[in-house]
């Protein structure tokens, strides 16, 4: 038997922060107690005195680039920098090559992962203008959910035709994921920059392209059908101060019909920065004003905006040092996306029990993820421990996405990620992501 003993952590669970140790015996937390004392001379002991020990965070949306675009990163690559980064889950979108729009693609992803992945996952299933059966022969059980792009971002999966917007919107219960920017507005804006200065737009006009209004005009829409139809809509990655007024924190989290999301960038970094990370900070939807920052950070702390993901998309150096029309959209951040919330910890702008809420219990909420998110009895042991007082730069000798490069490349964070466990392995510890795939299928309590 596996077990390992956790002591004197600073345990966080459910708004609660008490000191207490943690006993894990094969998959599963088996014991929670203020002290518990080793079972056998076999069970290895860790002590995290001073250090928090949090439930693996969920990322409810990356991009891992497998089948199709391996050259740029790769389900086992990404996993890993996953793991380095406290994330033990991960809910991957449908917008590889070739896209995840019928089961038999859906499922050649979750044969893939089954055999590469560190960390615990599952593959969103990609709606289009025309494959309504496909998405409904999905496994509610088996599947996070339906993601539709209602503006193009990467890959060929917009939709854009009502009709079968709204078919899919009142045909499915399962939850349906959107990234929401409008396509028109986009275009009609990219043309006037281009009158401005033909080929050379500027980095800094990315978020005037799309554009607040862009947003809004796709999310208000999005809202209006699922309010129509009684869709379970979940809402990706909010950048504007405008979008907040769309959602409320009237009822519960379990009751939302409505539900939404926060990306790490769209917290950290505002239009100020293109400047200085210029296309390495090219994200659709773009990162905004600083205002918009403040907006999405009051949103986020009195529960209008329910989850904080990363949006993890790399691209290769070579593809981000392009001009600003050829260079892609996206950046890696599962590595980084926990350190980055203790670091706005330390600086006094969220409680470790928030981030706690936002990155581990409301995704497992939201998705009704089964036995995970949380540190209770009976529950997978996917565990983090991260030393508050233990500071690290980020550098390219420590980035693990294949793509080599990071947004904080130069950063030095004050708190460190120093084991990891997934499933109760140890699969990660200072800087070292150990050769152990014992990632699983998420299930969903559906």
């Amino acid at each position: 038997m596996n077990t390992v003993l956790i002591r004197n952590a600073k345990i966080v669970n459910e708004g609660a922060i008490f000191e207490g140790d943690v006993l894990i015996e094969n998959e599963f937390i088996s014991e929670i107690a203020d002290s518990i004392s080793p079972k056998s001379s076999s069970c290895k002991i860790i002590d995290a005195e001073g250090s928090y020990l949090i439930p693996g965070a969920i990322d409810d949306q990356v991009h891992f680039r497998e089948p199709g675009l391996t050259h740029k990163g790769d389900i086992a690559s990404e996993s890993a920098a996953a793991v380095a980064g406290g994330i033990t889950s991960f809910i991957e979108q449908p917008n590889t090559i070739p896209n995840a729009v019928t089961q038999e693609i859906l499922e050649e992803k979750y044969k893939i992962a089954a055999k590469t992945s560190h960390a615990n996952y599952s593959f969103m299933m990609g709606g289009t203008n025309d494959n309504l059966e496909e998405i409904l022969k999905t496994n509610p059980k088996n599947v996070a959910g339906i993601k539709l792009f209602l503006g193009s971002s990467t890959g060929n999966m917009l939709v854009d035709n009502q009709e079968a917007l709204e078919k899919i919107f009142s045909s499915t219960k399962m939850l349906i994921a959107v990234h929401c920017e409008d396509e028109g507005t986009i275009k009609a804006n990219l043309e006037r920059f281009k009158l401005q200065f033909g080929e050379d737009i500027p980095v800094e006009c990315h978020h005037l392209i799309r554009s607040t209004e862009a947003c809004y005009i796709s999310s208000s829409k999005a809202i209006e059908l699922a309010k129509k139809t009684g869709a379970r809509l979940h809402i990706f990655h909010l950048s504007t101060a405008k979008e907040m007024e769309l959602f409320a924190n009237k009822i519960p989290l379990e009751e939302k019909q409505i539900t939404a999301e926060v990306c790490v960038h769209h917290l950290w970094f505002s239009d100020e920065d293109y400047k200085t990370k210029g296309n390495f900070i090219k994200w659709n939807p773009a990162v905004k004003t600083a205002e918009d920052r403040t907006a999405l950070w009051e949103a986020l702390l009195d529960d209008r905006i329910d989850v904080i993901a990363t949006d993890h998309a790399p691209h290769t150096l070579e593809e981000k040092n392009q001009t600003y029309l050829k260079a892609p959209s996206g950046g890696p951040l599962v590595q980084h996306a926990v350190v980055a919330l203790f670091e706005a910890h330390l600086q006094g702008k969220i409680s470790v029990e928030k981030i706690v809420e936002k990155m581990c219990h409301n995704p497992a909420k939201i998705f009704k993820i089964e036995k995970r998110g949380f540190i209770k009895e009976g529950y997978y042991a996917d565990l983090v421990l991260v030393n508050p007082s233990l500071p690290w730069n980020v550098k390219k000798e420590n980035i693990l996405a294949k793509c080599g490069w990071s947004p904080f490349e130069g950063f030095t964070f004050k708190s460190r990620i120093t084991h990891t466990f997934v499933n109760g392995e140890l699969v990660y510890q200072n800087f070292k992501v150990k050769d152990i795939k014992i990632g699983k299928r998420l299930l969903f309590e559906r």
